[in-house]
C-alpha cells in the first residue's frame, strides 16, 4: 500500500512546497486572482464581500477592464478603492494599474508618480510576471517622459527575465533607446550590460562612413563577445552590416549664383565646402549654376557625362517641384528645399531644408513634455504662417493637446486688443483688484519675426498675462546679441540650431574666421550646408535604417517615409538679455 501511494504523497509535498514558495508573507498580502467571471459579476460579488475581499475583486475588475480596452470603466472602478489601506502587494498592483492608465492617457509624469510609492521597495517579493509588468510600465513611462537612458536601464535590468518574442522586443527597444542618446550621455556605467549597450552606440556614432561603422560593429563584438547585443545583434545593426559600402566620389552642387537666392546659395556652398575641407575626404565636387540652366534635362545629361553620383540642390522651390513631378531621376538628388506637402516624389529624390514646420512640431513636443495641455497660437498671416500653424496643430492634437484659440498676428497697433480678446481679459468690479484673464490656457505658441515678437511679451505683461509661458520658433532670434532686444523677449523659450547655440563648435569657429556673418542668423544656412555634406554619403543608410539619427549642426537629422530630412532642434530661453541653452530633452 505504501508503494501505491508514494507518488501521491510526493505530489502533496510538492504542492505544499510550491504553495510556500509562491504564497505571500503575512505583511505583503496577496495579489488579485485572474478573474474567471465578467467585470459586472466581479463588481456584484465585491459589493457583497468584506472590505479586504472586495478590494481584491475590484482590482481584478479594473485589470480586466484595462485588458478589454475599457479605460473609462477601469478608472471608475479604481477610484472606488482606497489604495493606501491595502496590503503592499495590492498597493503595487493598484499603482501599476494607475501607471498603465496614465500611459494610455499620454501622461508619463503621472505614471512615474504612481510607480514611486514606498510599497515598491518590496517589488522583488512579487511573482516574476508581476515584477515584469511593473518594470515594463516604468520603462515605458521613462521613455514617454523623455528619459531614454533611464528607460534603457530599466529594460536592461529585466532582459534576463524575458524569453521568446517579449525578449526580442525588449532587446530591440534597448537599442532604439540608446541609439537616440546624444554622444555626451553614452558614458560607461556600473551596470555591465547597460555599459556595453552605451559603448556600442558611442562606437557607431563616432564612426564617420558606412564602412567605418561596419568595422566598428565587428570590433565591438570581438571585445564584448558575451554581451546580449553581441550574441544577437539588433535588427538595425544587422541591416547596417549588410549594406554595401560604396564610397561617394563625385558630387554636383546645383545652386543659383545669381538672383534673389544667390546669398543663401553662397552660405550653403561655403558651409558644404568647409565641412569637406575639415573631413579631408577624397571627393570631387563640381559646381553648377542653376540660375543659368537651360533645362533640368540638360543639366542631368551633363552631370551624368561627368560621372556625378549625387546631386545636391536645387535650392529654388519651383525647380524642386519640377523634380518631384517626375517618375524617375537619372541621378540620386538631395534637394535643398521642399516640394508641396502631398506631392508624390520619385524614389531618387531626397529633400532637406530649414523647414519651419519642423520647428512648429518641435514646439508641440516640448510644450507637451513640459506638462502643458491647452494652447493658444499667434502666427503670421499668409501661406507660410498657415503652414507653420497647421504643423503645430496636427502634432499638438496628435499628442492629445487642445488648441483653445488661434489667430494671425495683428499689426502692432492692434496687438494689445487682439491678445486681450484671446485671453478674455475682463475688468475687475473692484478698483482694488486687477483685471482677470481666462485660466484654461497653459501657453502661447508664437511664430514671429524679432520685431513682431518684441511686441508680444510686453503686451502679455500689459494684459495681465506676463506669467503665461511662450514657446516660439527660431524666427524671433536675430542672433545679434542685442541685449535691448533680448530683454523684450525675456522668458520666451525657442528652438534653435546647435550652430547658433554653441560658439565653441570647431567648424563654426573656422567658418566665422573667414566669414564673420556666419555668427548671425546666416549661420543657420552655413550649418545646413555642412549638414548637406554630412548627409551626402549616408542617404542609402537612412533609407535602409529609418531609425538612424545624425547629429548635425542644424539639428538632429532623420529621414521620414516621404524621404524628407526632418530636424529635431535643441532649446534656449531669453534670460536677462542673453540667450541661455536649456537642458537637452529627448521626446
Amino acid at each position: 500500500m505504501m508503494v501505491r501511494f508514494r507518488p501521491f504523497l510526493f505530489l502533496c509535498i510538492a504542492a505544499v512546497l510550491s504553495a510556500c514558495a509562491t504564497s505571500p508573507s503575512s505583511t505583503l498580502g496577496e495579489l488579485p486572482r485572474t478573474p474567471q467571471a465578467s467585470t459586472q459579476q466581479l463588481l456584484k460579488e465585491a459589493d457583497a464581500s468584506d472590505p479586504a475581499e472586495a478590494a481584491l475583486l475590484r482590482l481584478s475588475a479594473t485589470d480586466q477592464s484595462i485588458q478589454q480596452g475599457n479605460r473609462a470603466q477601469a478608472r471608475q472602478i479604481l477610484e472606488q478603492i482606497t489604495i493606501d489601506q491595502l496590503m503592499p502587494a495590492q498597493q503595487m498592483f493598484a499603482r501599476t494599474l494607475q501607471a498603465e492608465l496614465a500611459l494610455a492617457d499620454k501622461d508619463p509624469q503621472r505614471a512615474l508618480e504612481a510607480l514611486q510609492h514606498p510599497a515598491f521597495e518590496r517589488l522583488a517579493e512579487l511573482p516574476v510576471d508581476q515584477q515584469l509588468r511593473t518594470q515594463l510600465a516604468r520603462a515605458q513611462a521613462f521613455e514617454a517622459n523623455n528619459q531614454p537612458l533611464d528607460a534603457a536601464r530599466e529594460r536592461t535590468f529585466i532582459a534576463p527575465l524575458l524569453s521568446g518574442e517579449s525578449a526580442k522586443q525588449n532587446h530591440e527597444a534597448i537599442w532604439s533607446l540608446v541609439s537616440m542618446l546624444p554622444a555626451d550621455q553614452l558614458q560607461p556605467t556600473a551596470d555591465t550590460d547597460l555599459s556595453g549597450w552605451l559603448t556600442l552606440a558611442a562606437t557607431i556614432k563616432q564612426a564617420g562612413t558606412l564602412g567605418q561603422q561596419q568595422r566598428a560593429i565587428d570590433a565591438w563584438i570581438q571585445q564584448n563577445p558575451n554581451h546580449p547585443a553581441a550574441r544577437r545583434l539588433p535588427d538595425p545593426l544587422v541591416k547596417l552590416r549588410e549594406l554595401a559600402d560604396q564610397p561617394l566620389s563625385h558630387v554636383a552642387l546645383l545652386l543659383p549664383m545669381e538672383g534673389p537666392l544667390a546669398s543663401v546659395a553662397r552660405a550653403l556652398r561655403d558651409g558644404f565646402l568647409a565641412a569637406h575641407l575639415k573631413a579631408q575626404r577624397d571627393l570631387k565636387i563640381e559646381l553648377f549654376d542653376s540660375s543659368r540652366l537651360s533645362s533640368l534635362d540638360d543639366f542631368y545629361r551633363q552631370a551624368s557625362a561627368s560621372g556625378v553620383e549625387l546631386v545636391i540642390g536645387p535650392l529654388d522651390k519651383d525647380l524642386v517641384r519640377q523634380l518631384a513631378d517626375r517618375e524617375q531621376l537619372p541621378i540620386t538628388t538631395l534637394a535643398l528645399n521642399y516640394s508641396d506637402a502631398n506631392q508624390k516624389v520619385p524614389p531618387q529624390l531626397f529633400q532637406f531644408g530649414l523647414a519651419a514646420e519642423d520647428e512648429a512640431r518641435e514646439v508641440a513636443r516640448r510644450a507637451w513634455a513640459d506638462g502643458h495641455r491647452r494652447a493658444i497660437a499667434l502666427t503670421p498671416r499668409g501661406e507660410w504662417g498657415n503652414r507653420v500653424f497647421e504643423a503645430f496643430r496636427q502634432q499638438w492634437q496628435e499628442q492629445g493637446g487642445t488648441v483653445v484659440a488661434a489667430e494671425p498676428l495683428a499689426e502692432p497697433i492692434e496687438l494689445a486688443s487682439q491678445i486681450a480678446d484671446l485671453l478674455q481679459v475682463r475688468s475687475s468690479p473692484s478698483p482694488e483688484s486687477k483685471p482677470t484673464r481666462r485660466q484654461d490656457v497653459d501657453f502661447l505658441f508664437l511664430a514671429a519675426t524679432p520685431q513682431q515678437a518684441q511686441q508680444v511679451k510686453p503686451t502679455l505683461i500689459f494684459q495681465y498675462a506676463g506669467d503665461l509661458p511662450v514657446y516660439a520658433t527660431s524666427h524671433l532670434h536675430a542672433a545679434t546679441d542685442n541685449r535691448t532686444q533680448y530683454l523684450d523677449l525675456e522668458g520666451i523659450r525657442f528652438t534653435e540650431t546647435p550652430w547658433l547655440l554653441d560658439p565653441q563648435l570647431p567648424l563654426r569657429q573656422e567658418i566665422e574666421r573667414k566669414w564673420p556673418q556666419a555668427r548671425g542668423s546666416l549661420g543657420r544656412l552655413y550649418a545646413m550646408g555642412a549638414d548637406a555634406y554630412l548627409l551626402a554619403p549616408r542617404l542609402n543608410q537612412l533609407l535602409a535604417l529609418p531609425e538612424t539619427r545624425l547629429e548635425g549642426l542644424s539639428g538632429i537629422l532623420s529621414l521620414t517615409p516621404e524621404q524628407r530630412i526632418e530636424r529635431r532642434l535643441p532649446w534656449a530661453e531669453f534670460h536677462d538679455g542673453e540667450v541661455q541653452p536649456l537642458r537637452e530633452t529627448l521626446y
